[in-house]
């Protein structure tokens, strides 16, 4: 997983309220177990209008999107943090989200930024020109205009996203203690390891 800190560009203004995982990735994208191409069907249905905001130029290969209360709630589909890292999303801004989303984002190396309507609404006006600036390590999102923001992130989450550690990384960190564990064990009880082979 790619480590997070600072993100700058522009930001899809999105703002809808309610975005369910069926929205950000349908269901008939699901039958694959890889994240390459997911990007294709994010937003699948709102791409289908001519006039969508992910295939406009200036929206194009946006690291944010900001988006209304409750995004990604529905299914608990994984595919749908896959489906925004491959479409470039870094970091979502929202006044709230799904609990599994969140946690999923995170484990994707995404961002889920909890932020008031005001902040949102602020946001959604500067994202229409301008790019806007996230700093995880200090926990801010600012704008060109001085406008600046703080959020609150789990300290744990915070440390996996700036070290780019997903489940698998984390746990590789601690093989010499795993490694040290199982040489006791082999120690302690020898005839274990015949069992194991």
């Amino acid at each position: 997983m790619t480590p997070l800190n600072q993100v700058e560009g522009r930001a899809i203004p999105l703002g809808l309220k309610n975005i369910d995982t069926d929205v950000i990735i349908p269901a008939h994208w699901l039958k694959t177990t890889t994240r390459e191409g997911m990007g294709r069907g994010a937003f699948e249905s709102l791409r289908a209008d001519p006039d969508n905001l992910f295939d406009r130029p200036e929206y194009r290969q946006a690291p944010i999107l900001i988006a209304g209360d409750n995004f990604g709630c529905g299914s608990s589909r994984e595919h749908a943090a896959w489906a925004l890292g491959d479409l470039g999303i870094r970091v979502v801004i929202a006044p709230s989200y799904s609990d599994i989303f969140s946690g999923n984002a995170v484990k994707n190396g995404i961002l889920p930024v909890v932020l008031p309507q005001a902040a949102i609404d602020r946001l959604l006006e500067v994202a229409a020109t301008d790019p806007v600036r996230i700093d995880l390590e200090h926990q801010t999102v600012t704008t060109p205009f001085q406008d600046r923001f703080t959020f609150e992130i789990d300290p744990f989450r915070k440390m996996c996203l700036l070290e780019g550690l997903d489940e698998i990384s984390l746990t590789e960190k601690s093989d010499a203690a795993i490694g040290a564990y199982e040489d006791r064990l082999d120690a302690e009880r020898p005839w274990m390891r015949a069992v194991v082979g």
